[in-house]
């Protein structure tokens, strides 16, 4: 398991939570305990893991293109 940390300067907590935040969105891990809340169907488990795989694809098609310009 990956740690995440965050140095908190001049007793600024509030900054310190966003940035906890931000890299807690990014590292996927409210994401993760959201699925993990409930049950989820191998149906449902394999449409959601076809539609991440299509929005990777897509994405990586669309980064392809902006570097060839």
């Amino acid at each position: 398991m990956k740690q995440i940390e965050v140095k908190v300067l001049d007793n600024d907590l509030e900054k310190a939570m966003r940035i906890l935040k931000k890299k807690i969105q990014n590292d996927g891990l409210f994401k993760r305990l959201k699925l993990k809340k409930s049950y989820e169907k191998p149906s449902e488990y394999r449409r959601r893991k076809q539609r991440e795989s299509l929005r990777r694809q897509r994405i990586a098609a669309a980064k392809a293109r902006m570097r060839r310009y």
